[in-house]
């Protein structure tokens, strides 16, 4: 690849801050959303907001909110939670998976996106039940 072609490919890739912005995303130098042609990937996105305070006390009520704030981050990037193609759902307490999957599907039933739900030791805060990513493309509907 040459210098040329490969500074045309840097130029074409779209990096967003969440909005709001979580409380790390300066801190620790990571995009909330990145945006290459139709592909469009969301990072691991919590229940967090702006002011550092977690939002819902269940992993339920976690998902909901982590997936509503998917879904406005897609729409920034051209795109909605109907062009998902893939989920990552890492989770603080396996035994808690249906109700996660009960929130992931009332939102992406429709759609059916590879899911993938891991188990993880912790999240980087400790109220914290639920992180997700995404990867959709944009227009695939």
């Amino acid at each position: 690849m040459t210098a040329g072609s490969e500074g045309g490919a840097r130029d074409a890739i779209k990096r967003l801050g969440g909005d709001p912005a979580s409380p790390y995303e300066g801190r620790f130098g990571f995009s909330r959303v990145v945006r290459l042609g139709s592909i469009v990937l969301v990072g691991g996105t919590t229940a967090i907001d702006e002011d550092g305070v977690v939002r819902g006390e269940t992993p339920y009520e976690q998902t909901v909110i982590v997936l509503e704030k998917i879904g406005q981050e897609l729409a920034r990037a051209g795109a909605t939670l109907a062009d998902v193609i893939q989920t990552r759902v890492y989770v603080t307490d396996i035994s808690r998976a249906k109700e996660v999957g009960r929130a992931h599907g009332e939102a992406l039933a429709e759609v059916r996106p590879l899911m993938t739900m891991v188990e993880v030791s912790a999240l980087i805060d400790p109220r914290m039940l639920v992180e997700i990513e995404a990867v959709a493309v944009a227009g695939a509907r």
